[in-house]
């Protein structure tokens, strides 16, 4: 299913964790969590999928934020971020130890954080090479004539992350249903959303799973896990219909045992 990108907040000030929220969710983000301690903390990314961590240094409990990022580090190499009012230099060195994705001083401004979290998304999967896979990013546009969004994809894992605005929308890979080419760009059409990124199909299909995306055209691949019904000549997947090439056929047969 698509997903939003999740965030857990670990913040011992229940008006600023409040206000943070408030924040994220009006953006677009999911927050999993909000953490007044780091055992908390740790505890919710032990059990719960966290895409990004924002930390405040000050907390309740006997680790302060820089030690309850080193000790979800050591746990699950996810990002980190921390929004604190320290900037003194003894403070600064400790954090740097930690490697995080940004150091952010209170008070700050909302937009600034946000292009913070966008960034540091966008760092961490690039650093994942090559574990990651990622496509280069390019610039947001709408299309004039229809408005859909042209957007920055990052893939990760068993999902691909694509940007709008200040934010990335985590898709799972299991949730696409397929790709169609639209000249040097592919449209990713889930169940319920159409997202136009600016890579050709070619492209895409180097990047994602081979398993589970099938080319059955020069313009179409698809997810074998959302075909409804086909024939020799037609794939349906809800209600779209998508042709099978000739020079494809033979591949995409081959992929099915018959009893």
């Amino acid at each position: 299913m698509e997903e939003k990108v999740r965030i857990l907040i670990v913040e011992d000030e229940g008006i600023v964790s409040l206000s943070l929220e408030d924040t994220l969710t009006n953006e677009g983000y999911h927050v999993v969590a909000v953490a007044d301690s780091g055992r908390e903390a740790l505890e919710i990314v032990k059990n719960q999928v966290i895409d990004l961590v924002l930390l405040d240094i000050q907390i309740n409990g006997e680790w302060d934020g820089i030690e309850t990022a080193r000790q979800i580090s050591a746990v699950k190499d996810i990002p980190f971020i921390y929004l604190t009012a320290f900037s003194d230099s003894e403070t600064l060195a400790r954090a740097k130890e930690t490697v995080p994705a940004a150091y952010l001083l209170k008070p700050y401004q909302a937009k600034n954080m946000l292009i913070t979290i966008d960034l540091a998304l966008n760092n961490f999967a690039f650093r994942k090479v090559p574990m990651a896979k990622v496509l280069p990013l390019a610039s947001a546009k709408k299309t004039p004539d229809t408005g859909e969004q042209k957007e920055a994809i990052l893939y990760y894992n068993d999902a691909v992350f694509i940007k709008q605005n200040y934010r990335f929308i985590k898709v799972n890979l299991d949730y696409i249903c397929h790709l169609e080419a639209e000249g040097n760009h592919t449209a990713i059409f889930t169940p319920d959303k159409k997202y136009v990124i600016r890579h050709a199909l070619n492209t895409m299909l180097e990047k994602l799973n081979q398993q589970t995306f099938i080319r059955v055209h020069r313009s179409y691949a698809v997810n074998v896990r959302h075909i409804d019904t086909f024939n020799d000549n037609t794939i349906c997947i809800g209600r779209y219909e998508i042709p099978i090439g000739r020079a494809y056929k033979e591949t995409f047969f081959r992929h099915f045992d018959f009893l």
